[in-house]
């Protein structure tokens, strides 16, 4: 089965989630992208300090990375206010998308009329239309609160919840359902990939799925706790934290990187001239060969219903 024939879910947040929507693009409504909305640095964290709103930026980043570079209307929701004023710092997009949110009565008819003035097909949904921060506590029982807090921590959190607790929109749940592959990640592991699956719509609608769910790893080591955890490790802090480990497979670049839970590819997938970043046609190419040797398909899912390790490569 080829890649364009399915139905592809990416959830996440940051320049992560962006850099796959763009990567598989060409699958314009047959791709949808679920983005985290806790993000209060920048530009969006000045606008959730004193509004109550939603985090914009990730859902802005992810929009603009699937408009060409050289558009105006990739410029125009790219640029940032640089000058001795109230404005110095905020992006522009994220301003009209907080305005149109004003307007409107849901964020998400904000982010369909952008979707609609920057010609973009592929579907970009907020992870929730209520505004949530993320709380995550130390084994001691002391908590941080809001993501650059967490990223900040000297060891991994115990436990992270979402404050107040909210719920996603039906079409985040109807994409997961229909999806025959469901990519999460790659970006920070606590305060990009995380906040999503902490919504309970989300995870339920994740352990409950059809398709073959993919964690992609992050390229080098992030500057936060989550650097210091194996895979492994990893997969046991989701399955604890939200009840079930709604992961089948991981595309990593590190060759070392072994798992006792799920399949595993290492691939070769850095960009020549950013090797932090997945180079778009690796990650379909590992994408694809994923696809080919789990055999997934939208008329061969039933035997990747079990949720664990798929076939031994």
């Amino acid at each position: 089965m080829q890649l364009k024939k399915l139905n592809v879910v990416a959830i996440g947040g940051g320049h992560g989630l962006g850099k796959v929507l763009a990567s598989l693009s060409f699958l314009d409504k047959q791709l949808t992208g679920i983005v985290a909305t806790t993000d209060n640095g920048g530009s969006t964290g000045r606008l959730r300090k004193h509004t109550s709103s939603i985090a914009w930026g990730d859902l802005r980043n992810c929009l603009t990375h699937l408009v060409d570079k050289s558009s105006i209307g990739n410029k125009l929701f790219n640029f940032r206010f640089n000058g001795p004023n109230e404005l110095d710092g905020h992006n522009l997009g994220n301003l009209i998308l907080y305005a149109l949110a004003q307007i409107h009565t849901h964020p998400l008819e904000s982010i369909d009329l952008v979707r609609r003035l920057l010609r973009v097909k592929t579907r970009v949904l907020p992870m929730s239309e209520t505004p949530t921060d993320l709380m995550a506590f130390y084994p001691q029982g002391r908590c941080r609160v809001g993501e650059l807090s967490v990223d900040e921590m000297p060891i991994s959190p115990q436990n992270l919840i979402l404050a107040p607790a909210v719920k996603s929109l039906k079409p985040c749940i109807d994409a997961i359902y229909t999806a025959d592959l469901i990519i999460l990640g790659p970006g920070s592991f606590f305060t990009s990939i995380m906040p999503p699956l902490l919504v309970r719509d989300i995870s339920n609608a994740l352990k409950n799925r059809n398709g073959h769910c993919v964690f992609l790893d992050n390229i080098i080591p992030e500057h936060s706790p989550a650097a210091k955890l194996s895979l492994d490790e990893k997969l046991l802090w989701i399955e604890d934290n939200i009840g079930c480990l709604p992961i089948d497979s991981v595309i990593c670049q590190n060759k070392a990187i072994t798992s006792t839970k799920v399949n595993v590819f290492c691939e070769q997938l850095a960009h020549d001239e950013t090797p932090h970043y997945h180079d778009s046609a690796l990650l379909i190419k590992a994408l694809k060969k994923c696809i080919t040797e789990l055999k997934i398909s939208s008329q061969q899912l039933e035997p990747l219903y079990n949720k664990k390790k798929i076939v031994n490569l």
